[in-house]
């Protein structure tokens, strides 16, 4: 009766220790995707861009774009779902056309959104999930887009070894006007590879179009990515990357650095 005792109170604890036991910490920064998996229920990420800067040359038009503490919060709601906010505290751009020079400083929009995951939310083997979300007016433009805008991204995620993983990140958008009133449809595609180096070090290599029906005039762009990440620590991330434009559609180039910390 004892060991029959014994061995029923294992059964019971061990579940328990594996619940109790931290997944590996899957931050949603650097790339142009977004991860499948989902942050562990009561835990919060914080996930920061220290500055990003964006370059684009129209003809001979030329705006640079920097943002400082672009800032996304995921809070791990359920064992697959979590809950997300992000803001852009300050812009800053720098608009040249000819001899003429415009400069605004500028907040961003606010984006909430919710995660939830169907396979895997820790994001190992095959792991999917969907990605509500809607964009609030909270800055004005060139920063911010002056209506708010909603859409849904559906990131799919594969282990081919513990090397490898690749990722499917497809998305649709009622995306806000160019002249900042009213929505119309946008869709994008990422398709990515990613590399763990190390037990530290990663590398991420990253393909983006998107389709833009602006009533102004429908667009194309497609970007290609190149992002390294370093854990420091189990709850401690830093990254930097840089994305180039394809075509003339597309901004140039944009770099960008950050953090991100797992409380």
């Amino acid at each position: 009766m004892k060991i029959a005792a014994a061995l029923a109170a294992l059964l019971v604890a061990a579940p328990a220790a594996a619940q109790d036991q931290p997944r590996d910490y899957c931050p949603a920064r650097p790339g142009l995707g977004s991860p499948a998996c989902t942050i562990d229920p009561g835990r919060v990420s914080v996930e920061t861009s220290l500055a990003d800067w964006t370059f684009d040359r129209q003809g001979g038009d030329r705006t640079d774009t920097v943002l400082v503490g672009d800032t996304l919060i995921r809070v791990g709601l359920t064992d697959t779902v979590e809950a997300q906010i992000g803001w852009t505290p300050v812009g800053f751009v720098r608009e040249r056309s000819g001899h003429a020079v415009d400069k605004a400083t500028r907040v961003g929009d606010v984006t909430l959104g919710l995660k939830a995951n169907f396979a895997s939310p820790d994001g190992s083997g095959l792991s999917i999930a969907a990605q509500p979300f809607v964009t609030l007016p909270a800055g004005r433009s060139p920063v911010g887009a002056g209506d708010w805008g909603a859409g849904v991204v559906i990131p799919v995620t594969y282990d081919l070894s513990k090397t490898f993983n690749i990722q499917f990140v497809p998305g649709v958008d009622a995306a806000v006007n160019g002249d900042g009133r009213g929505r119309h449809f946008a869709a994008s595609a990422v398709v990515g590879l990613g590399i763990a180096l190390n037990d530290k070090l990663s590398v991420e290599l990253e393909s983006q179009a998107l389709r833009d029906d602006d009533p102004a005039g429908r667009t194309w762009q497609d970007k290609a990515a190149l992002s390294f990440a370093y854990k420091a620590g189990d709850n401690l991330q830093f990254d930097m990357g840089g994305v180039a434009g394809l075509n003339r559609n597309t901004p140039d180039i944009e770099l960008l650095a950050g953090i991100a910390r797992r409380f």
